[in-house]
């Protein structure tokens, strides 16, 4: 096995306030970086905006990518755009930029020094369906991760060769390579009767 695989419970998880809600720290790199002191090379959170109005904390130096898990809002990037998301809808934009948020909602954030690459997307399996997902690297990074959130309900994940590893609603799996990277593919099953919600994040970097 070429990659390394993490674990991350709800429970251990950390949840703080922020002028328009409260954000929770999904996972962090490096792992002893602290989000107060923009030491990190990336990052993943839950954030959920109360405020009917607000902005967003300036991060110059890093990209965000924004995905609305539920609700609406409106953002307002001062002399750029004004985007209107719905539920699963995504934005990317400079975290220097003067960002506005009208609405109220929950939301999946991806932050990124300069220099790195990511991607979101957002998966619904159905009741007891299950799909298999290719995780690809790319020639020009060192480093790959994939990020597996269980939005809404409870997935298995099965990788080639392992146990089974079961994600209950709040948590995150991290499969992670640091060196040559020639891609896995795995399978994830929805086993409830209801929709599972899932969204998973692609982060390459130096």
């Amino acid at each position: 096995m070429n990659y390394e695989i993490k674990l991350i419970t709800k429970e251990q998880q950390k949840t703080s306030t922020w002028s328009g809600g409260t954000t929770t720290q999904l996972a962090i790199y490096p792992e002893n970086a602290d989000y107060g002191m923009r030491n990190f090379i990336w990052r993943l959170s839950s954030a959920t905006v109360e405020a009917d109005e607000s902005v967003f904390t300036s991060l110059p130096g890093i990209e965000r990518i924004i995905m609305i898990l539920e609700g609406e809002i409106i953002l307002e990037h001062e002399g750029h755009y004004k985007k209107v998301l719905g539920k699963f809808q995504q934005d990317s934009f400079s975290g220097s930029w003067t960002t506005r948020s009208i609405g109220q909602a929950t939301d999946f954030n991806l932050m990124m020094r300069d220099g790195c690459q990511g991607q979101l997307e957002a998966l619904v399996l159905e009741k007891h369906e299950w799909r298999t997902i290719t995780f690809e690297g790319k020639e020009t990074f060192e480093n790959h991760v994939q990020a597996i959130y269980s939005v809404k309900g409870s997935i298995i994940l099965r990788f080639p060769g392992q146990q089974s590893i079961q994600l209950a609603q709040g948590d995150m799996l991290l499969i992670r390579n640091d060196h040559d990277w020639h891609g896995i593919n795995y399978e994830i099953r929805n086993m409830a009767e209801n929709n599972a919600e899932v969204v998973i994040a692609n982060i390459y970097h130096k």
